[in-house]
């Protein structure tokens, strides 16, 4: 492959040099944007790049039939760059657009000063840009809820550690079973399908939730009719009430689920885990249908009816919020029915789930 750098256009983006690199620093990544495009869309590709301020052409190599361009630019800004890109080349035989998260980059790049007022935006706009593109959240989302031997390994394990650490009363156990319980993913896939009105990624989510769910139930059933000698935990008993204020609990730590997932930011999935676990109340409920105890499964299959419900509501709202939506106009037209519809389902859900929790502390004080 030739390996100097075609002649694109005149202009800073596709030069190595270019002196508008600095221009591009936020708070989020960046992203390293490779563009495959046939050689005779050049012009065609620079026209679409040139008036993009945020975009700098690290390299740009001309091969036989292809042209091979390398973008890098903040993560906030790759979307707006990625539907451009797909709207002018989707119908282009051999066009492949890449994106590789940028570790580090050397020299280091600093954030320029302010020299004007920073122009106030509705937070509705600063949500839509403090995220990272939507082909990378889909991506990320599909990644972390396919069915595979490796989650249903993964649910079987979590929950054999958390029935057991609930029958211990070993807190330490069950924050271990939050942890490692692959439960979260797929409730997230679930808003972000009834968001942009993706079937296929909704279908997988069902799957997956429906193992996650029947597996531990199964186990920790059999769990309870086996090993539990009567004596409840403290652990279990705690899992056995709700109120209205783990609806509340349910709803923000939704919206920190979503978020840590739109921003990239992995790492606050593990608080988000224990805040608002799906395991530990599932388990329990199961432990007490094997141990014969109603009343007590009662409390613990709302509590985890509330987080589920609440988890799907908080995660269409915070994408709506973001302003994730679907590129073409077909796809707008049929997710804004399946966003109405899961809406609706969430909220009757959730209606209900109120008045069961107010008739069941109704049912206990007598």
């Amino acid at each position: 492959m030739d390996t100097d750098a075609p002649e694109i256009s005149n202009n800073t983006h596709f030069s190595v040099e270019t002196h508008q690199f600095i221009r591009i620093i936020s708070t989020m990544a960046l992203r390293l944007v490779e563009i495959f495009l046939p050689n005779e869309k050049q012009q065609a590709l620079s026209e679409l790049l040139d008036p993009i301020e945020s975009v700098n052409t690290v390299q740009a190599e001309r091969g036989p039939e292809l042209t091979h361009v390398k973008l890098i630019m903040d993560a906030q800004q790759t979307e707006d760059l990625l539907d451009k890109l797909e709207a002018a080349f989707a119908s282009t035989p051999g066009f492949r657009i890449v994106i590789v998260a940028v570790e580090a980059t050397i020299p280091r790049i600093e954030k320029p000063k302010e020299t004007e007022p920073e122009i106030k935006q509705p937070l509705a706009k600063k949500l839509q840009y403090a995220r990272v593109s939507r082909e990378e959240l889909h991506n990320d989302i599909l990644e972390s809820s396919q069915l595979s031997w490796l989650f249903v390994v993964m649910v079987a394990l979590s929950s054999v550690v958390a029935a057991i650490g609930l029958l211990r009363n070993n807190a330490a156990v069950v924050i271990g079973a939050m942890v490692i319980a692959p439960l979260l993913g797929p409730n997230v896939a679930l808003a972000l399908a009834s968001t942009l009105g993706d079937v296929e990624l909704a279908r997988t989510a069902r799957k997956s939730n429906i193992v996650g769910i029947a597996l531990p139930l199964v186990l920790a059933a059999l769990t309870g009719m086996i090993f539990a000698n009567g004596t409840l935990s403290q652990e279990i008993m705690s899992r056995t009430e709700v109120n209205l204020s783990d609806i509340v609990l349910a709803l923000a730590a939704g919206c920190a689920a979503t978020l840590s997932f739109t921003m990239a930011m992995s790492g606050t999935l593990i608080g988000v885990m224990v805040a608002v676990a799906l395991l530990p109340p599932l388990v329990t409920f199961g432990i007490l249908l094997g141990c014969a105890e109603w009343q007590l499964a009662l409390g613990a299959g709302l509590l985890f009816a509330t987080n589920l419900i609440c988890i799907n509501l908080a995660g269409v709202m915070t994408f709506l919020a973001q302003g994730v939506r679907p590129l073409w106009w077909w796809d707008k037209q049929r997710a804004k029915k399946a966003t109405k519809q899961a809406m609706i389902t969430w909220l009757i859900c959730l209606a209900i789930l109120i008045i069961l929790i107010i008739a069941s502390q109704k049912w206990i004080l007598k």
